[in-house]
């Protein structure tokens, strides 16, 4: 079966969107996986379709209603994890697309407004997810974001079956720099050692350079990479 994508939204119109055209697009033509967008407010039982309300106890804003929302999700409900795109939700790492890619598929929903009814979530077994510590005008972005990181990792989508294997986050740090043609550009060449043909010397050139620039660049990603370097497989620390 293709992994299966349903998105929840207040917006379907949006999809598929970018995820139409490129790598993506192509496989979602050829049947890779497939996409179902569908409208939150068609869950709505009053005569304005409301799907939200006031925050309880004050505040500026709507907030996504539970009931409805619980709805729509209870709809589609299948043996695909629920993720429910959110600034307050964990973030959303390539470990978690990995497993996520190996999966039949998943549901998404998409948040508008102040949020969500904290109720949805006592409720239904719902994954809270982020993309980043900054706020969206809603979900939808975050989950664009989300499906691609999944796609590109199906079978034959990248086409060589390593190209996702040695990328940024794939083995903790963040990729190595990349060049190519010309061998000079505005005075400045490609490093010599990976004109020498030295595949040692260019693993240890790229392996060095990968650890530089997490460490400089991200030293949140650095230090959980040193943590992890120094515990053996028991969780003992080396002696070395």
């Amino acid at each position: 079966m293709p992994f299966a994508a349903t998105i929840l939204t207040l917006y379907p119109e949006m999809f598929p969107g970018p995820l139409g055209i490129s790598l993506a697009g192509r496989a979602l033509r050829e049947g890779s996986w497939s996409l179902d967008a569908v409208q939150i407010r068609d869950f709505a039982t009053d005569k304005h379709r409301s799907v939200d309300d006031t925050p309880a106890g004050g505040g500026a804003g709507m907030v996504l209603r539970a009931d409805v929302l619980a709805a729509a999700v209870d709809s589609v409900a299948d043996d695909r994890p629920v993720l429910a795109m959110s600034p307050r939700g964990r973030p959303l790492t390539q470990e978690r697309v990995r497993q996520l890619s190996a999966g039949p598929g998943v549901t998404i929903l998409c948040g508008r407004f102040e949020g969500f009814d904290e109720r949805l979530f006592e409720a239904r077994d719902i994954e809270p997810v982020s993309i980043g510590d900054y706020v969206l005008s809603g979900g939808e972005i975050g989950a664009f974001v989300l499906l691609d990181a999944c796609i590109r990792l199906l079978p034959g989508v990248m086409g060589a079956a390593s190209s996702g294997d040695d990328e940024s986050f794939e083995t903790g740090l963040l990729e190595y720099p990349q060049y190519t043609r010309p061998v000079e550009w505005e005075g400045r060449a490609i490093p010599e050692v990976l004109r020498s043909g030295d595949h040692a010397k260019i693993a240890a050139w790229r392996k060095s350079m990968a650890e530089r620039d997490t460490r400089l660049r991200r030293p949140d990603l650095w230090e959980r990479h040193e943590g992890a370097r120094v515990q053996s497989p028991s969780g003992a620390r080396r002696k070395d």
